[in-house]
């Protein structure tokens, strides 16, 4: 899960009500794109009753750190897979 630059980046999308409940804690993960609102992350595991992503950011002093967030399936509106240097919605 440390791999800095994965083969594939996952656009996250959540319901409206998932955005509103999670509300600060989320906001400085998300990403805003052409589609709204979105986590881009480097892995997900959907295999659960809790979706788990890993969000690669950085620590206040600039080194790379990994986030592990998990959330109730059920929040999740949609997945995009993509390539690193791909935009959300632009091919």
């Amino acid at each position: 899960m440390n791999d800095p630059q994965p083969v594939l980046y996952y656009a996250v999308y959540l319901f409206p009500t998932a955005l509103e409940t999670l509300g600060d804690a989320l906001k400085p993960y998300l990403r805003d794109g052409p589609h709204g609102r979105h986590l881009m992350c480097a892995e997900i595991d959907a295999g659960g009753q809790l979706f788990e992503v890993m969000i690669p950011s950085h620590d206040e002093q600039g080194r790379p750190i990994d986030i592990e967030m998990m959330f109730p399936t059920v929040m999740v509106r949609l997945v995009i897979s993509m390539r690193p240097e791909a935009d959300v919605g632009f091919t």
